[in-house]
């Protein structure tokens, strides 16, 4: 717990089920060197639990793109995640504080998270018009660029970061203090300690001297936290999170869970450029670091390759904006693969996205009307298909939740993978690897 008071926290995490001790699937566990991490359990914040495995919505100003929050809550979402970068320009931190807090402000009653910012370092600076997942890399030599024809909007130094904003051009500061007097003031119950995210371009020697600054910054959060924890003990106890880099080195990511494992974080952010093949392999090189009774969030996956990959290896929460932002183009998931309702032949079909998905957009329409609304780009086209999709995301994650306290996660995940992407069942056939391929 990072604080420098005597009184209990409010925020606690309890391990419910490991899945290498299960009964069923020892030997599954065996074949695959005991690699497997996947867990169960339950985060308690200020403003309710989280039963974990979950994925937490990413709601970016505030605001689940084209979704209220009363229509988040009845899909079954836990909490949201906010982004601090964004709320500190618009409408800007003072005003969610005067609020009540960002839950109070978006009027959702649950938990919530807000990021650090840390990713806009990368986005609108060094990695402006890049990629952070690459199944081919070729690290630059020197210090980070930004793509051509890209003009950098933040500058990153030892002492913090200067951006421009997207909205006005305005230049603003952002050090490790400044990020959590902000992430302060929006109140969220989950706070990530402000980072330097890199990208695969990016050289061996640029990743050192960024995880570096990223470890200082990491103590520097840790003091301000403390200092505005005890300053503001009226306010609901926020959590800490510090955050792992170290792109795709084990080195480099071992070396950052030990440092941040001393400094007494409430929990750890697992961020930073991630190759797909190597996004379970990464993680797990992490999850075996860090401290067992900390909660684990994975920042930015959604796919569900990917999300099987992350539970596999010990994630216990994650986010994306994947859902929301493939629904305002039409793009649905469903259980045998994603397509574009926009497609010729919906127009005539008058069953739902899925016979099987309880959500309210397959409760009430057809996929023949929600053609219909994105070819009249009607705004409600948008609402309807990200509801489906982010109550597809949260019911896979708690089916998986509850297959792992059942003993069935193997089956449940293989069969889901197979029909999803069209490949022939493994559920019975013991997997080589710490995830699904």
């Amino acid at each position: 717990m990072v604080s420098s008071t005597e009184s209990p926290s409010p925020f606690t995490f309890r391990l419910h089920t490991r899945l290498r001790d299960s009964p069923v699937p020892q030997q599954r566990i065996r074949d695959n060197g005991g690699q497997f991490q996947a867990r169960t359990g339950t985060i308690t914040t200020p403003h309710g639990p989280i039963r974990t495995p979950a994925f937490i919505p990413v709601a970016t100003q505030a605001a689940v793109k084209a979704v209220l929050p009363e229509s988040m809550a009845a899909e079954g979402a836990q909490a949201m995640l906010a982004n601090a970068y964004h709320l500190f320009l618009e409408p800007g931190d003072d005003i969610l504080d005067a609020a009540g807090g960002l839950g109070t402000f978006m009027n959702w009653p649950g938990p919530t998270f807000t990021d650090s910012g840390g990713f806009q370092v990368m986005s609108l600076g060094s990695g402006l018009g890049k990629v952070i997942d690459m199944s081919a890399l070729t690290p630059s030599p020197g210090g980070a660029q930004p793509a051509p024809g890209h003009k950098r909007m933040a500058r990153v130094d030892d002492d913090g970061v200067w951006f421009r904003s997207y909205l006005n051009g305005d230049l603003h500061r952002f050090t490790p203090e400044v990020s959590m007097r902000v992430q302060h003031n929006i109140g969220a119950d989950i706070m990530f300690a402000f980072d330097e995210l890199t990208t695969l371009h990016d050289s061996r020697e640029y990743q050192e001297d960024a995880l570096e600054r990223t470890r200082k910054w990491a103590l520097r959060c840790v003091a301000e936290h403390c200092r505005l924890t005890e300053a503001r003990a009226d306010k609901p106890y926020q959590a800490l999170f510090g955050v792992i880099q170290g792109a795709q080195y084990e080195d480099l990511r071992r070396m950052a869970c030990r440092d941040l494992a001393e400094m007494g974080f409430d929990g750890f952010g697992i961020g930073g450029a991630l190759e797909k093949r190597q996004l379970g392999t990464i993680v797990r090189w992490c999850t075996e670091e860090l401290p067992e009774e900390t909660p684990k969030h994975l920042l930015g996956i959604s796919e569900p390759d990917d999300i099987f990959t992350a539970i596999d290896n010990g994630v216990d929460t994650f986010d994306c904006v994947s859902p929301t932002r493939v629904a305002r183009s039409s793009a649905v998931y469903s259980p045998d693969g994603r397509f574009n309702l926009t497609n010729i032949r919906f127009k005539r079909d008058f069953t739902p996205i899925s016979d099987t998905c309880p959500c309210y957009t397959c409760a009430h329409y057809t996929r023949a009307y929600l053609r219909h609304l994105f070819k009249a780009k009607e705004r409600n086209a948008a609402t309807l298909a990200s509801i489906h999709n982010e109550r597809f995301i949260l019911d896979l994650v708690s089916g998986a939740r509850d297959a792992i306290d059942a003993g069935t996660y193997f089956d449940y995940r293989d069969d889901f993978l197979a029909r999803y992407y069209g490949a022939p069942s493994t559920s019975t056939v013991p997997s080589e690897t710490g995830g699904p391929r």
